[in-house]
């Protein structure tokens, strides 16, 4: 395992890279990182293939459920009519008492529990897709940071080149065509041209992360060479935001950390987003699953089980996607270097060399530049003593020179300038930072990330499963249409009447027929509730109006009592007994 400074495999990294390995002919095989290997694909296949084991373990254990709800509770049906009325005595006419209410709290109580489990999954679950798009923005922000520096690199490279060549071209040559007469002022110049093509020399072979593409050579005179190397020497800086790759090259050759942010972008936008509707659709599931079962709604519950049916099969899949995804990821980020070391994808155009030298960044190395910096610094240096000894000497006998003279000394100030600044940026601290700060996004909070979501995978789908196995029960139980409907026409019939005295009378209907409560003959027929008090007479007030007595409520006597059907249907069975002909007064004595 190669060692990074500042970086080191958290524990999870460790335990998920622990982890044994199978092919599909379950043969051991390393846990090295190679995502291009077909036997490594296998691992991760196997790996994803437990999720589908446990997807079959739920199935069975629902339809094993269900097949207990359809076959083996037909029995309860048979059960006779005393040990409804004993059940609904004891539950007081709320219908939850007894063996078939206590099965009815408890089969609700499971589904709320499970709903519970599931609502904290789902809390998880945010958590953990909040924590993986925080790794990877911090893995995508510090690719975009190299490739920033790569592309100043790369400008500042073309930009001393071009001025070099610009000075070649055109004052140093126009120097030497002035100087032709004095020996030694045409070898001074013509030695600057020369030192300044072996700095163009130099430089054209600097290559970090991609190959530098041959410049044109300019041509021209000295007329109107300085107002292009200005434009030139003052170019702007690149843009951060990465170049689009075109769909026809799904890789670019060398690597570009330009490409592979963008990359990563869309990518973890449509994850991001693909997480959220699937976390979205399982809090809807639960909470209209609470609904139903507080309103006791058949047809709501019997969706939420088809939804419910749906969610399990996406939380077993996506917890074996994040399966395989932690365990490869936990690979990579075990020993990330040997893997960018190996992959020919990242070494194309880049030697191992300079590669070790940015991701180590060791104070014992030293750096694959150093040497070409050395020459080029020299040879810059010999450039500006040359001018300034044909400064002193060469302008006071050719004063035409004067003119290209300080071209090539603005020309020589620009390049020392960007010269500087491309020694400070080929420095190891800069990218070595982002490849750090890379590994720490992807390797910390992407890794954690993905571990809570697939703890909420694997919770969200247990709950799912205890779902599907007690909702059946719940909805079997809710009372239908009929009763619904039978229910309310006797509630319409007489509001003051309990449920356990209409249920008594239904079964009571059923049993056989009663004789009728008012069985009087007679042509004329007086209600045997005779001593109430009669109504207040409306009274002429002095408008014209009619009125009302305003009697005192206290002097008032109370209205008669309402009686449920079960007390009138025994009162008609003691009067069907008596003498018809002789009605008889309730409250005589």
């Amino acid at each position: 395992m190669a060692t990074v400074p500042g970086y080191s495999p958290s524990l999870w990294v460790r335990v998920c890279h622990a982890l044994p390995r199978l092919d599909l002919t379950l043969q051991t095989r390393d846990n090295v990182f190679t995502p291009d290997s077909w036997e490594y694909q296998q691992t991760l296949l196997v790996l994803s293939s437990l999720s589908a084991i446990a997807l079959v373990l739920s199935l069975l254990v629902v339809l094993s459920f269900l097949i207990h709800y359809c076959c083996c509770r037909r029995g309860d049906g048979s059960s006779g009519s005393e040990d409804e009325e004993e059940d609904d005595d004891a539950s007081g006419g709320h219908g939850y008492g007894g063996r078939k209410g206590r099965g009815i709290c408890c089969v609700t109580w499971v589904s709320v529990a499970a709903v519970t489990l599931c609502c904290v999954a789902i809390g998880i679950g945010f958590y953990g897709n909040s924590e993986a798009n925080d790794g990877m923005y911090q893995l995508t922000s510090s690719l975009l940071t190299a490739n920033y520096t790569l592309t100043s690199i790369d400008l500042l490279v073309s930009d001393t080149l071009t001025g070099l060549q610009l000075s070649v071209s055109g004052p140093l040559t126009s120097l030497e065509e002035l100087f032709g007469s004095n020996m030694p002022f045409v070898v001074s110049a013509r030695t600057c041209r020369r030192l300044s093509e072996a700095v163009v020399a130099l430089l054209s072979s600097l290559t970090v992360g991609r190959p530098t593409e041959p410049l044109p050579s300019s041509s021209g005179g000295s007329n109107g060479s300085s107002s292009s190397a200005s434009s030139i020497l003052t170019a702007a800086p690149p843009p951060i935001a990465p170049s689009l790759v075109p769909p026809s090259s799904p890789l670019p050759s060398p690597f570009s950390p330009g490409w592979a942010a963008n990359t990563l972008m869309v990518n973890e936008d449509y994850r991001w987003l693909s997480y959220v509707l699937l976390l979205l659709l399982d809090l809807v599931v639960c909470l209209f699953i609470l609904l139903g079962l507080a309103k006791q709604a058949r047809w709501l519950l019997i969706l939420m089980t088809v939804l419910a049916w749906l969610a399990l099969f996406l939380s077993w899949g996506s917890l074996g996607l994040e399966t395989a995804t932690v365990v490869a990821l936990s690979d990579f980020c075990f020993d990330p270097n040997t893997f960018i070391l190996n992959s020919t994808h990242f070494t194309t155009g880049t030697s191992t060399d300079i590669l070790d030298y940015y991701l180590t960044c060791s104070r014992r190395k030293t750096s694959p530049f150093q040497q070409l910096l050395t020459q080029s610094q020299r040879a810059l240096s010999s450039i500006h003593t040359h001018l300034s000894s044909l400064e002193r000497e060469a302008l006071p006998q050719f004063p035409k020179a004067e003119k290209s003279l300080r071209e090539v000394q603005q020309i020589l100030n620009a390049t020392e300038g960007n010269f500087h600044q491309l020694v400070a940026l080929l420095n190891c601290r800069g990218l070595n930072k982002d490849y750090i700060d890379s590994l720490k996004g992807l390797c910390y909070d992407g890794m954690e990330g993905l571990l809570y979501l697939s703890l909420y995978s694997f919770l969200s789908a247990l709950a799912f499963t205890a779902i599907l196995c007690s909702l059946p029960g719940a909805w079997r139980s809710f009372p239908g249409d009929s009763e619904e409907y039978e229910d309310s026409d006797s509630e319409s019939e007489d509001p003051f009447t309990s449920h356990q005295a209409r249920r008594q009378t239904a079964m009571g209907s059923q049993r056989g027929a009663l004789p009728a409560f008012y069985s009087y003959q007679g042509a004329s027929w007086n209600p045997p509730f005779s001593s109430a008090p009669p109504l207040p007479t409306p009274n002429a007030s002095s408008n014209g109006n009619p009125g009302y007595e305003s009697l005192p409520l206290i002097d008032r006597q109370s209205p008669p009592p309402s009686y449920s059907p079960s007390m009138l249907t025994g009162y008609g069975v003691s009067q069907s007994n008596q003498n018809p002909g002789h009605p008889r007064n309730l409250y005589s004595h």
